[in-house]
């Protein structure tokens, strides 16, 4: 969101507060301004078929690295994986709650597994705003770290 549309907000959302209307407005109406970037952006970048095409590519890098890594594979069979949200299980050598705690110290946020499920896993989120050479950087990140392991 350029700054302008930021201190309008701002703005806008002091004079509310001053005159009594409720503030919750104002985020809704952010949220609906965001969301109009967001879809002009997708649209912009070819509508569906390029969410489709980032997203897969995404995911397919994850899947292809955890099936060619030796302390990780893929925690749904290939049939059923999602091209947004790639769920990695690692070997029981690997601490994947600190793997995620160092990715996060480090920056990499929201890579934690399902808490519900109790697996030694990484969820890696492939998301259309997420370019894949940040994926794959994440995937050099993850090696990275690995390697480091005492």
């Amino acid at each position: 969101m350029d700054s302008s549309l930021t201190q309008a907000l701002f703005s806008a959302e002091l004079q509310a507060f001053a005159s009594g209307f409720p503030v919750m407005v104002l985020h809704l109406i952010a949220t609906l301004l965001l969301l109009e970037d967001q879809l002009c952006w997708m649209l912009g970048n070819g509508g569906m078929d390029f969410v489709t095409h980032r997203t897969a590519t995404s995911s397919a890098l994850v899947y292809q690295w955890a099936d060619n890594h030796p302390l990780a594979t893929p925690f749904v069979a290939a049939e059923h994986r999602s091209p947004v949200v790639a769920t990695i299980d690692f070997d029981p050598s690997v601490d994947a709650a600190q793997l995620a705690a160092d990715l996060r110290a480090n920056g990499i946020l929201d890579t934690e597994p399902y808490r519900k499920l109790g697996r030694n896993q990484l969820r890696i989120g492939c998301f259309a705003s997420v370019d894949p050479q940040d994926v794959q950087a994440l995937l050099s990140c993850i090696d990275w770290l690995l390697e480091q392991r005492s």
